[in-house]
């Protein structure tokens, strides 16, 4: 392929990562955390910052260990901030979609802190998200963010979950966006 049409081709990571979300969504977690480990590794540490924020936040999802969960979605939210950061090049789309990121990965954070025991964390993160989630549209998405937000932070005050114990179990997972 010429040199050219090399550089207008396009970005086919997001359409591979999405096909990683199908298969999990699919219920199988276990290929999904294969697979989505086999990207990070072509993507690399230091691979477009959106790719890494997107995988990450995914990647998240997949594993068995609450702290391994909290590495990953601070690499994502790590990503994000990098992306935001980044004044010098016209990234102004993946930075538009990181920004519409920091809810869902502040709100995840907050989860992750709280499974872990760390509640003055969980509250930082949460408050985070909030202010974050004011910028979400009024679609499902964001319904369902600042539901998880509202949940979360039931949880947090000690109200017991929809399942009629204080735990995990009846709250759910907050929800992932795709940028």
């Amino acid at each position: 392929m010429a040199k050219g049409q090399e550089q207008a081709a396009p970005d086919a990571v997001p359409t591979r990562i999405g096909q990683v979300v199908m298969l999990h969504h699919a219920g199988d977690r276990e290929e999904a955390r294969h697979r989505y480990l086999a990207l990070w590794a072509e993507i690399g540490e230091h691979g477009d910052p959106l790719h890494r924020c997107t995988l990450a936040h995914y990647l998240a999802d997949t594993q068995d260990d609450p702290a391994e969960e909290l590495a990953w979605d601070l690499r994502a939210l790590s990503a994000a901030e990098e992306l935001t950061e980044d004044r010098l090049a016209d990234r102004h789309e993946a930075t538009s979609a990181a920004r519409a990121l920091y809810p869902s990965l502040h709100l995840n954070l907050a989860a992750d802190y709280d499974r872990l025991g760390h509640r003055e964390a969980a509250r930082r993160h949460l408050r985070r998200a909030r202010t974050a989630a004011e910028s979400l549209a009024a679609g499902r998405y964001g319904a369902g963010v600042r539901a998880s937000i509202d949940r979360l932070e039931l949880r947090l005050d000690g109200v017991d979950g929809p399942d009629g114990r204080d735990g995990t179990e009846g709250w759910g997972r907050p929800p992932r966006q795709w940028p």
